[in-house]
């Protein structure tokens, strides 16, 4: 007989949710396990019947981690209402969930993946995952600019509603009117919110790397998967950031 594995942990394979939003759900008595309430720590394996959060949980589908080029003027979005949804207007598997969204006006490297866990640790900010952008702006860039950026930028948290100070980065300015950021966090908006502080206002923002996920020379609107020795080292750089 197949062995048995956690509920949570099961659920997450199959790229429903990751294993903290997994509890989460059975707590609040969203899952079910062969039509009965499921419990905490409970062991499952292929051949029960589980349903989470009206979804019917099955470990078919083999792991999947691709990089998207989502260019700008589309949301990250799976809403059936949006009709600028990148899962609407382009042939991304509908099983898969995207880590660390970028916002409509903004492009770039876009990471998708069926796999909960993994999108969990990617995009958790107290493991400070280095993401990188090359951005433009409306004017010429200063010194003063360079440092007051690097240094951290007191900015409104529209999610939370409080202030925030963004932690320090690293800049480097490219020309009179662009230059790349690398940031361990990800507030809404938080490069435009930024550079807003010293009224400098983007024009183009876009996103190069994840980790060490590159874009590339990856078309705008193209998708492509991971490769193995990118998953490997990825996995590696995760383990080393927790320990």
């Amino acid at each position: 007989m197949e062995e048995k594995i956690r509920l949570n942990k099961y659920i997450s394979e199959a790229g429903i949710c990751s294993r903290r939003k997994a509890d989460e759900w059975i707590e609040e008595g969203k899952v079910t396990v062969n039509g009965k309430p499921a419990v905490m720590g409970m062991r499952v394996n292929d051949t029960d019947e589980i349903i989470a959060d009206g979804k019917v949980v099955k470990r078919d589908n083999p792991f999947k981690l691709i990089a998207f080029n989502k260019p700008k003027g589309y949301a990250c979005t799976a809403h059936h209402g949006d009709e600028s949804g990148i899962f609407k207007n382009f042939k991304l598997d509908r099983d898969l969930k995207y880590i660390g969204r970028l916002d409509k006006d903004s492009e770039g490297l876009l990471l998708l993946t069926n796999d909960g866990d993994l999108c969990n640790e990617i995009s958790k900010a107290r493991n400070q995952h280095e993401k990188e952008y090359v951005v433009t702006v409306n004017r010429t860039i200063t010194d003063e600019f360079l440092k007051g950026m690097a240094g951290g930028v007191k900015i409104h948290d529209s999610n939370k509603d409080v202030w925030v100070v963004t932690r320090p980065c690293k800049i480097k300015k490219r020309n009179d009117k662009s230059f790349s950021i690398i940031l361990t966090q990800g507030y809404n908006r938080q490069i435009r919110k930024m550079c807003e502080v010293f009224e400098y206002k983007v024009v183009k923002l876009r996103r190069i790397r994840v980790i060490n996920i590159e874009i590339g020379n990856l078309e705008s609107g193209k998708y492509r998967s991971v490769s193995d020795e990118e998953l490997a080292e990825l996995k590696r750089r995760i383990e080393t950031q927790k320990s």
